[in-house]
């Protein structure tokens, strides 16, 4: 903190701008008063509450429609209208991105691209106020963050291995995961292990 002082002079300055101050005290109300009583889901709602938000996004990984839909439920049922986005929205071809039938999960089949541009562009034209991930895959969490113009929280963190639990792998990093996380994919990315 010491080494930086002018970047985070200029860091709470931002805050002063308009909605940023905002955004900023409602997340640090939700966290204060819902702190280790309510579950993220519950801190969604009452952040988007708090901002006085209408309209949600939800930007939904296909392998988590349930959960998605259940999550819709639960908003519409605490006054918010929902627009909900699958991620293979468009049916856009992996091949036009340049992949070759041999990289596909299921080669020899039709599998579109996740369209997280697709995604953000009618989150968008919906003018959603906030935007909540639902398992969008890595990269294209990202995509989609780049292209929203709403806010974007995430609810939901892709992790097939882990149940969708991406924090496991960091609490068994020095145990089970260590070949896995620190060993193969050094090796994998050519780098040679010391």
């Amino acid at each position: 903190m010491n080494v930086e002082k002018e970047v985070l002079s200029k860091a709470r300055q931002e805050y002063e701008k308009s909605g940023i101050g905002k955004l900023a005290q409602a997340s640090a109300l939700v966290e204060s008063e819902g702190y280790m009583k309510w579950t993220r889901v519950e801190d969604t709602i009452e952040f988007a509450k708090r901002m006085n938000f209408e309209k949600l996004g939800i930007a939904c990984c296909i392998g988590l429609a349930e959960e998605g839909r259940i999550l819709t439920d639960i908003l519409e049922s605490n006054g918010f209208q929902v627009t909900f986005v699958f991620c293979k929205t468009g049916g856009v071809p992996k091949e036009e991105l340049g992949l070759k039938d041999s990289e596909k999960v299921h080669p020899g089949t039709f599998e579109p691209i996740c369209n997280p541009v697709g995604q953000a562009l009618i989150m968008n034209k919906a003018k959603t106020d906030l935007n909540i991930i639902v398992g969008l895959c890595v990269g294209h969490d990202s995509t989609f963050i780049k292209y929203s113009k709403a806010p974007v929280t995430v609810l939901v963190a892709k992790d097939r291995v882990l149940c969708h639990n991406p924090v496991g792998a960091l609490y068994t990093a020095k145990g089970y995961y260590k070949h896995k996380l620190f060993e193969s994919h050094r090796t994998r990315a050519g780098i040679k292990s010391p």
